[in-house]
């Protein structure tokens, strides 16, 4: 049993709540503030963004107006209403404390809805986090942030905490990702993700990886492109490895997280604007974005050379010695890391072993090249054991 928050989208029954509150469940019930107790069918879910529809029988049910999280301010005063612990209808209150914030815990290999141990699963997460000091706990996932106006602005989802519990800071999903995810799955029953084939550093690495590439971090406005795939929407509209994309539709980019949000915000076929800088020259482009399909035909096309060298490490089976000391039925040995790689960038030494990647479980060095050519919107997520034992899980973009 576990319990969770939702919202009223719709007044013939559509709910939006989090992928991770109802994943694995075998029913779902749904209790209105009233008492109210309804089955509730799941119409589709999105672990890329951690969100879920759910649909109830019924008609004239109370709604709650969307509003436009772009238009949300750091300082601004914000509600959360939900479930935390079970029970009924709580409101809290708080500021905006940050926007377009990224963890790296969407899709995260242990994270559950229960409590327990959850098996690892793929990580293309889109995360663009809008960060509060409203109270949230267990049971809030999937509950409403508001504004003043009493707008939806976003679906609460995480807290930062090392106890479970609440310890300043919250995190929900913007609304204007939401309305486009859960459109999706309310027509089609799964999501239609553009992508636009492009790379760019890792958030907790960009600072150093741009030093490295002789620039100032802070007079790097927006996001530097570190790799194009070929036969991509980027490559069809000129862009090239080194470009800083500046704006997205009329829109300036402040960061790689921001960046990833209004990408996902699109369907294949859609057409986004680009203004870039290259060689201290402003240019402006169009982009027809492809679907998931057509990008991972181009990785797989591409050189894996590349790839590796991006990540800077090679691999070798995993001895079976080691095997029976970490009691692993699987994984690859890291025996080698390069400077300027991801792997070096974010401190992962050799001697580390890799048990899963985007969820899957790694047996030898073909099982990652699969899985990288496989990474759908090009975040990839590793499941990993340091030489000292401990268990790490860490994410890195090779594209969106």
């Amino acid at each position: 049993m576990a319990s969770g928050s939702g919202v009223l989208i719709a007044s013939n029954g559509y709910i939006a709540t989090n992928n991770h509150v109802v994943e694995n469940a075998s029913t779902i019930e749904v209790v209105l503030p009233d008492n109210r107790q309804f089955p509730a069918e799941l119409v589709g879910r999105d672990p890329n963004t951690d969100l879920a529809l759910l649909k109830i029988k019924g008609d004239n049910l109370p709604t709650i107006q969307l509003g436009n999280s772009d238009s949300v301010q750091v300082g601004e005063w914000v509600v959360a209403v939900g479930y935390p612990f079970s029970l009924n209808t709580t409101v809290t209150a708080g500021i905006v404390s940050a926007k377009a914030r990224s963890l790296g815990i969407i899709n995260r290999p242990g994270r559950s809805n229960g409590g327990g141990y959850a098996e690892p699963t793929g990580n293309t997460g889109v995360e663009s986090f809008i960060q509060t000091d409203a109270a949230i706990n267990p049971g809030n996932s999937g509950g409403a942030l508001v504004n003043t106006n009493g707008e939806l602005i976003g679906i609460n989802s995480a807290i930062a905490s090392q106890t479970g519990s609440y310890a300043g800071y919250s995190f929900a999903i913007p609304v204007n990702l939401a309305k486009k995810i859960l459109g999706d799955l309310r027509e089609y029953g799964s999501v239609k993700r553009g992508l636009l084939g492009v790379s760019f550093p890792a958030p907790p690495a960009e600072a150093q990886y741009l030093r490295q590439q002789g620039l100032e971090p802070g007079a790097v406005k927006g996001v530097y492109i570190t790799g194009v795939l070929g036969n991509s929407a980027a490559a069809a509209a000129g862009l090239q490895q080194g470009d800083i994309i500046q704006s997205i539709d009329g829109v300036a980019l402040n960061s790689s997280s921001e960046f990833s949000e209004r990408i996902a915000r699109h369907r294949p076929g859609d057409v986004v604007k680009l203004t870039y800088r290259r060689n201290n020259n402003t240019r402006s482009t169009s982009a027809t974005l492809k679907g998931e399909e057509a990008t991972v035909a181009a990785k797989s096309n591409a050189d894996l050379d590349k790839i590796y060298n991006k990540l800077g490490a090679i691999f070798a089976p995993l001895p079976a010695s080691l095997k029976q000391q970490l009691n692993l039925r699987a994984g690859v040995l890291v025996t080698e890391v390069r400077q300027d790689g991801f792997f070096d960038h974010l401190g992962i030494p050799s001697g580390t072993i890799i048990a899963f990647v985007n969820g899957k479980s790694i047996a030898s060095p073909k099982d990652i090249e699969a899985a990288l050519l496989s990474a759908q919107s090009g975040m990839v997520q590793m499941l990993a054991i340091a030489p000292d034992g401990s268990r790490v899980v860490f994410n890195f973009p090779l594209g969106t």
